[in-house]
């Protein structure tokens, strides 16, 4: 089989199960299994997959036909233009996450050594960005869960950040005895129960700890305004990524907890994504 009929095998396969990107992703997973750039595909096209790459191949379409995301196939992702490690327990990162960090980065632009915490974690893939494209930050991460922890750990190993993840809940008093952050930003689980079934089949694959939330998808943000307004320093601010309809409701939180210059900043699809308001 040649890179061109795997490649155009491929993506006929995954549109007749009905994934989105199906062009995009095709060309994913060429990649993956051959180890080639985009441009190599395209010269290489006529070269054989080896038997090791044919069966390779096979073995992720039958994933992806199930519609396992993709991400947990690979192992990793790209976000703002790093690698990142997912896998089983975590949740993946996505674009619309980027909104956040831009959010947080125009914050934090005219602040010298900001301090931040980044609460609900993850992978690490907001904090870690934040503490790579602002040289002198200090990034403190918190993560409940011990398997997105360790999800985290590794990633600011292969990232070479100097940011910190510890341990913590949210729900619980915060950790920090004197220290006053000018940023806390977080992506926390805000879909609501009666709104999963909407959600897309490789949704349903990640953890619903990172997920779903009570209070119409409310119950983190109101935790975390009450819980960690005091760590936040006279001038700083909140940063949160917001689901669907959501961002409304997160600035009037905001707007109720005494915070001002309440901003809406929309993802590329132009859904209100990122919330932020200075107290």
């Amino acid at each position: 089989m040649t890179i061109f009929e795997a490649y155009n095998s491929t993506k006929k396969r995954l549109e007749a199960v009905g994934i989105k990107d199906y062009v995009f992703e095709a060309k994913q997973i060429i990649m993956h299994v051959t180890g080639l750039k985009a441009a190599q595909i395209l010269t290489d096209y006529n070269n054989q997959l080896t038997q090791f790459q044919e069966n390779n191949l096979i073995a992720l379409i039958h994933q992806r036909e199930v519609h396992y995301p993709l991400q947990y196939i690979f192992g990793s992702w790209d976000f703002y233009g790093r690698p990142f490690k997912v896998g089983v327990g975590v949740l993946i990162p996505r674009s619309d996450t980027e909104t956040v960090v831009e959010q947080s980065l125009e914050i934090l632009k005219n602040t010298e050594s900001p301090k931040v915490l980044d609460l609900c974690a993850g992978s690490g893939c907001i904090g870690i960005t934040i503490d790579l494209e602002i040289s002198d930050a200090k990034v403190t991460m918190i993560e409940k869960f011990d398997e997105a922890l360790r999800y985290a750990t590794e990633n600011i190993t292969l990232n070479n950040s100097s940011a910190t993840v510890l341990k913590g809940d949210i729900f619980e008093k915060p950790q920090f005895e004197n220290e006053i952050f000018d940023l806390i930003v977080s992506n926390p689980p805000y879909i609501p129960q009666n709104e999963m079934k909407y959600c897309s089949h490789e949704v349903k694959f990640e953890p619903e700890t990172a997920l779903l939330a009570e209070d119409e998808g409310l119950e983190f943000y109101k935790a975390i305004i009450k819980n960690y307004t005091p760590c936040l320093k006279v001038g700083g601010s909140f940063c949160f990524e917001v689901g669907f309809k959501q961002a409304e409701k997160v600035s009037e939180l905001l707007n109720q907890n005494g915070f001002k210059d309440i901003k809406i900043k929309n993802d590329l699809n132009g859904i209100g994504r990122a919330v932020s308001g200075t107290k």
